[in-house]
């Protein structure tokens, strides 16, 4: 299968400031990108992806019809685009609206204005969910690996499911919420739990502290999924739970390709 490299991306770029739309195309093209699509609105986005499809999506947050959730949210529920990496520039500091974004299965996020450096980083974290492989593992074969995904946001384990399945990772079962994980853990047998922090009902510290101290499941490797900054106060004790692994979101393939195998081919 042929992978993309940087100059072949089609990307669509959804910008309503003319300024903004060429200073952004011209960073795309020093990027060495070939082909950049200009809309101004959600409407128009819908209008084009439908129409000709895109490699990757670049959106500001707010447009006059809406914002750039409301495209993403439209791009990861239609099954013929949901891979379309989407990338979020925005000068948008709340915390709460861009978790919104990072839910929901966010490439990357961009401030305003960015340097080429972030550029380059949001390109390259999009191509390596496009140009998936399989994971290599001493111990296990990709396809038998049997994955419990928590999260309460049916997006996330969607993008998330996505993710792994890129790496031949095909047994996931999925819970919304840390109770529901349990009645799963109790009636089936997993290699690998995959859980977010914050959940209704019952949370991924509690989940992770429940699995650790269970004879039956304190062998599985647990990988937390967050939004939280590692400095928080909530993440500075997290792994005192028995979590494995700490994962940003959003994360890049290639960094939870590294987690699988350091959890799965080793002895812990």
């Amino acid at each position: 299968m042929h992978k993309l490299s940087i100059s072949d991306l089609h990307i669509l770029l959804v910008e309503p400031s003319d300024t903004q739309s060429k200073i952004i195309k011209t960073l795309l093209l020093a990027e060495n990108v070939q082909t950049v699509d200009v809309v101004q609105n959600v409407e128009q986005a819908k209008a084009s992806i439908r129409a000709h499809g895109a490699d990757m999506v670049v959106s500001t947050m707010y447009l006059a019809d809406g914002n750039g959730l409301d495209i993403l949210r439209f791009i990861k529920d239609d099954d013929a685009n949901a891979s379309i990496p989407f990338m979020l520039v925005s000068s948008e500091n709340s915390i709460s609206k861009l978790d919104e974004f990072k839910q929901a299965g966010v490439a990357a996020i961009l401030p305003k204005p960015f340097e080429p450096i972030h550029l380059s980083r949001g390109l390259n974290a999009s191509l390596q969910l496009i140009n998936t492989d399989e994971i290599d593992l001493n111990y296990f074969d990709a396809q038998d690996v049997r994955v419990l995904l928590v999260d309460d946001s049916r997006l996330a384990r969607n993008h998330i499911r996505r993710v792994l399945e890129g790496m031949g990772l095909s047994k996931v079962m999925e819970a919304e919420n840390g109770a529901h994980a349990l009645t799963l853990l109790k009636d089936n047998e997993f290699d690998l739990v995959i859980t977010d922090y914050n959940m209704p009902e019952m949370d991924g510290r509690e989940l992770s502290e429940f699995i650790r101290f269970n004879p039956a499941t304190t062998h599985i490797p647990i990988i937390m999924v967050t939004s939280e900054s590692s400095s928080s106060p909530h993440m500075a004790n997290i792994q005192q739970t028995g979590v494995n692994a700490l994962c940003d979101k959003p994360f890049e393939s290639d960094e939870v390709k590294a987690m699988l195998v350091r959890l799965l081919d080793s002895d812990l």
